[in-house]
């Protein structure tokens, strides 16, 4: 039996790489958003604010990245369909969890079918934000 078991995490390198593709995909749809990238264990890695990008917007990024490794790699723009099949009181409880954001723009990062960490952006609507986080994931994959 064994007490520990390794774990890959996106390293800071990684995390810069996720940052500049989505920073990228941003300026394309001329958008200022906060980007953050946590590792698998849901520490931040790396958090930019893009110049314009609203200030409380930074606080949502990085608990979109949070809520991506927190529920194992679950995209927060998915909740909304678990909530479809699932009880009312789960659909009306979970939402108010402190930190869990169940809208668009937070993405995993799997590298070799292992969660290593996630993008979180805001600062857009949701389906930019969404954008941007996958674009900065598929960076890391070098897509």
């Amino acid at each position: 039996m064994s007490i520990t078991r390794p774990q890959t995490v996106i390293s800071l390198d990684g995390a810069r790489t996720a940052i500049a593709g989505a920073v990228a995909r941003a300026t394309e749809l001329g958008v200022a958003v906060n980007i953050a990238v946590a590792d698998a264990g849901g520490n931040l890695v790396s958090f930019d604010r893009m110049d314009g990008a609203a200030l409380m917007s930074a606080s949502i990024a990085q608990d979109k990245a949070i809520s991506v490794v927190s529920f194992k790699g679950l995209p927060t723009h998915q909740w909304s369909e678990l909530f479809a099949g699932d009880d009312a009181s789960v659909g009306q409880g979970i939402p108010h969890r402190p930190g869990l954001v169940i809208f668009g723009g937070g993405i995993p990062i799997v590298i070799d079918g292992e969660l290593v960490g996630a993008v979180g952006c805001s600062g857009g609507t949701s389906e930019e934000d969404r954008q941007i986080a996958e674009a900065g994931a598929a960076a890391v994959l070098g897509r």
